[in-house]
């Protein structure tokens, strides 16, 4: 791996950690913010979701290398396209997860 993947990897982490990091934050700001009564910061603890990790490029870039050695080349460049990109560094972050969905379903489709 070269340097600059390498620290595009770490950036990516970093990112990936802190967001993490503030939706802890965030988390203990609910339960913790003030209220005096138990019973409502219970409720606000069943009411707040669970940090769900981000995926990074790196990750999806596997998962799609994966899928395009099974011979699903072609049908992974439609969906590059189906995203609005010739390439994967060219897709927004926030349509990983939905990629990757729609990628999971061509091992199905054969």
């Amino acid at each position: 791996m070269s340097k600059m993947n390498e620290m595009a990897q770490t950036i990516e982490e970093l990112r990936t950690a802190a967001a993490a990091i503030s939706d802890i934050a965030d988390w203990l700001t609910a339960q913790f913010g003030g209220t005096d009564d138990k019973q409502q910061s219970n409720n606000t603890a069943a009411e707040t979701p669970k940090p769900k990790a981000k995926l990074t490029l790196e990750q999806v870039r596997a998962t799609l290398a994966e899928k395009s050695r099974a011979g699903h080349t072609a049908e992974i460049r439609a969906l590059l396209q189906k995203y609005g990109a010739a390439k994967l560094s060219q897709i927004d972050p926030a349509n990983y997860e939905a990629l990757l969905r729609d990628a999971e379903v061509l091992d199905n489709a054969t």
